[in-house]
């Protein structure tokens, strides 16, 4: 199987993250971008200050990649007018799809009505512009059964407000990547996790983000009913290389 198409090629990290510079960072991203351009990966992930400058390069490349970034990335804390806001600069910038962060601690406290906002203005935005728009849920803070309700409301949101023929255009993904678990628990994706959401979300897209460390695992993920798989070692991945990355 050629995976490529599957793959969302990311980097996240801030510099201070990383522990290098800026512009030690800005040299990280170019290079993802120019690999995923080389490789004909699906897309390249990366933070909303980075979307014009990956516009250019692909643009000059005369590349089909597509530019994705984060939105409230990466508690997913900020106000619904916040995320908005970032996402608009985002498009304005040349961003193709917008990988919102669903406040989940909010729907932890039971404020369903805020996410059901979020999730419907986030995700009208995003498809006004014909763009697709995926919600990061953070299954790591969340149970199984938390797992099946969120996913359940986002497709309950999309569907009843823009209908079946969106929901290939609207994503339930897994993870941030940046989530601190205890216990060395997985932050990122897992097997039973993705099965959860694949038969919560569907007719939905789904992505996978974090956890997938092989050829291998990606082709489960797949064949599990995954359609988008986020990783920080995608070149590895696609020529069958394990990884020893988190993300």
């Amino acid at each position: 199987m050629n995976i490529n198409q599957y793959l969302d090629s990311t980097y996240l990290k801030t510099a201070a993250q990383a522990g290098i510079s800026e512009d030690e960072t800005q040299k990280n991203v170019i290079e993802l971008i120019k690999e995923a351009i080389s490789e004909n990966f699906k897309l390249v992930m990366i933070r909303p200050k980075f979307v014009s400058l990956a516009k250019e390069y692909i643009t000059n490349a005369k590349s089909s990649i597509l530019i994705g970034t984060v939105i409230g990335f990466h508690e997913g804390t900020a106000s619904v007018e916040e995320k908005l806001k970032e996402a608009k600069k985002a498009i304005a910038d040349g961003a193709d799809e917008l990988d919102f962060v669903i406040n989940y601690h909010a729907f932890l406290n039971g404020n369903i009505n805020l996410i059901k906002s979020e999730v419907f203005k986030g995700s009208k935005l995003g498809l006004d512009h014909n763009k697709v728009v995926k919600w990061i849920i953070e299954i790591a803070a969340l149970t199984d059964q938390e797992i099946i309700a969120i996913t359940q409301l986002i497709k309950d949101v999309i569907l009843s407000n823009f209908g079946e023929e969106n929901a290939n255009r609207v994503f339930v993904k897994s993870s941030t990547g940046f989530y601190k678990t205890t216990d060395n628990k997985p932050s990122g994706a897992t097997f039973e996790a993705m099965e959860l959401i694949v038969k919560n979300a569907k007719p939905l897209q789904v992505k996978a983000a974090g956890g997938v460390k092989s050829y291998k695992d990606a082709v489960k993920m797949i064949n599990l009913g995954v359609d988008r798989i986020g990783t920080s070692s995608a070149k590895a991945i696609a020529n069958g290389n394990q990884t020893t990355t988190n993300y």
